[in-house]
């Protein structure tokens, strides 16, 4: 059966094949297929379920029909959108509760089970992870960076790109918006749509995300993970302290 190249990074080369998506593996496999297994095991209908490995030692999981990438932007312009992005982080977060991973899980980022209050949180939730059908969510993909931490970690982390804490120039050219949005709006739309219901310290709360990201490519680059490794040489790190200090010194645009 013919293959369909739906990412052709160098790195992690994603083909589908018939209604399935063949995928390299790494050391946090294992940890992950545990976690999409129980995703399956309480009915979650927005994960892909895991269907085994191919002839070539990748992994296979079913494929959700929709679009993802950068038409997951478009999605979440409006205020529905939004919401329904909110709604989907609920009801994975709802949904992954009661998961207890193994006490020597590997994950991307860490090694370990959860402490108090942890979750297994997606660690990439954003639009473009999000598989889209007549502008409605049906899918979560890319979930290799699973790891735990406090939930609110997923909801930072999606506010930094739904709101986004970025400047106008690149809120225009880079998150497809025709014009500049109401970011501090947004961010209401998206925390009372969630459940988060204090959010007085959202600029301080996205630059430690901001930070934490830092340390997530510093770990995986230093078990020479590409493009990770690549990232730190070409002095990513640095752009991404940049990124947190942009976000401390314009408060004013979030709250």
């Amino acid at each position: 059966m013919t293959e369909e190249t739906l990412d052709n990074n160098e790195h992690r080369p994603i083909v589908r094949i018939g209604n399935t998506v063949h995928r390299p593996t790494s050391y946090w496999t294992p940890a992950v297929h545990e976690l999409l297994k129980y995703l399956e095991s309480v009915n979650f209908p927005y994960s892909p379920r895991v269907l085994g490995f191919d002839e070539q030692g990748r992994e296979i999981l079913s494929y959700i029909e929709g679009v993802s990438g950068k038409e997951g932007w478009y999605a979440i312009h409006s205020d529905e959108g939004l919401r329904k992005l909110a709604k989907l982080l609920r009801a994975y977060h709802d949904a992954i509760a009661g998961y207890k991973p193994p006490a020597d899980s590997q994950w991307a980022y860490a090694t370990g089970g959860l402490t108090e209050g942890e979750i297994v949180c997606h660690g990439d939730f954003g639009p473009w992870n999000v598989v889209w059908r007549d502008g409605n969510p049906v899918g979560i993909i890319d979930w290799d960076l699973v790891f735990p931490a406090q939930p609110q970690y997923d909801v930072y982390y999606a506010l930094e790109y739904a709101a986004p804490f970025r400047n106008d120039e690149e809120t225009l050219q880079w998150h497809h918006f025709s014009e500049v949005p109401d970011r501090k709006h947004r961010i209401k739309v998206f925390t009372e749509t969630y459940g988060l219901a204090d959010t007085s310290d959202v600029v301080a709360e996205v630059a430690k995300v901001q930070r934490i990201d830092i340390q997530h490519v510093k770990y995986m680059a230093d078990k020479g993970m590409e493009p990770q490794a690549s990232w730190v040489k070409e002095g990513a790190l640095d752009l991404t302290e940049e990124k947190a200090k942009w976000t401390e010194s314009h408060k004013d645009l979030f709250v």
